[in-house]
This record gives structure tokens, sequence and C-alpha cells, in this order.
């Protein structure tokens, strides 16, 4: 029978446009969510189910972001998901809203299991807008 174990959120703005924070630097990793997992009690075959989403305004240009999710609180800790998101040119500056969903099985079993999500981009002038969640949940045999 399968046992939760923990279950956390992180909320950086619950609504549109409720943010403005700028990707200042191209192809280089901006963390936007945390989370830690409590472990306590795992058993068997632990499972991670995560998932999110995080709203860009887009510059007027080809443009690609990549959300990157990792098992540790740096962009060189063990990658469990990465995906690329590109946006064309479409008349006007819509903002983007990316939706993700990963899941880590068999993660080493510590006191807690920290996954940080982290933001890139190929072109100056993105601006993360809002709204923005990341979260997870544990579960062992």
């Amino acid at each position: 029978m399968t046992k939760f174990l923990d279950a956390r959120v992180s909320l950086n703005a619950s609504f549109f446009n409720s943010i403005s924070i700028p990707i200042p630097v191209i192809n280089t990793p901006q963390l936007f969510a945390q989370i830690g997992l409590q472990t306590a009690g795992a058993g068997a075959n632990p499972r991670v189910s995560l998932k999110g989403t995080i709203t860009v305004q887009l510059p007027l240009a080809l443009f690609q972001v990549r959300i990157t999710l990792i098992r540790g609180t740096v962009p060189t800790d063990p990658i469990i998901y990465s995906g690329n998101f590109t946006f064309g040119l479409n008349g006007q500056p819509n903002p983007e809203v990316i939706v993700f969903s990963a899941n880590d099985y068999n993660p080493p079993i510590l006191p807690q299991l920290t996954y940080s999500a982290f933001i890139s981009t190929n072109l100056l002038g993105t601006v993360r807008v809002g709204p923005e969640s990341f979260d997870g949940f544990i579960v062992s045999d």
C-alpha cells in the first residue's frame, strides 16, 4: 500500500502581472522556486511528483525558455527534468504561461530532499510576471 510522506508548495506569485522580475543574463539559470520534502518513515520505492507554472513576458523575437528541475540547491546538482519551450513572433508581446510536470523515482532517502526550479532564456528582455508556483509530494511503498 502506498504511504504518503510529505507535500510542500512554493508560491512566488499568485496572480497574473503581480511581479516583474527580469531575467538579466542569457543562458544562465535563475532560481524561481524551491521546496524541501521530509522523508521520515519512507519505505521501499520512494517517488516524488512535482509540478509547477511560471509566466513570462516575452520580447518581440524568436525566443526560447528552458525550465530545469534539480534535486538539490544549485544548477550543477542532479537534473531530474529539463524542458525547452520555444515561442515565435506573434505580433504583440503576450505573456506565455509555461506548465511543467516531473517525477523522481527512487531518490536517495535523506532526512530532507530539496528540489529547485530554475529558468533560463536565450534572449534579454524576458520578464517573469506571475503567476509562479511549484509543488510536490513524496510517497513510498
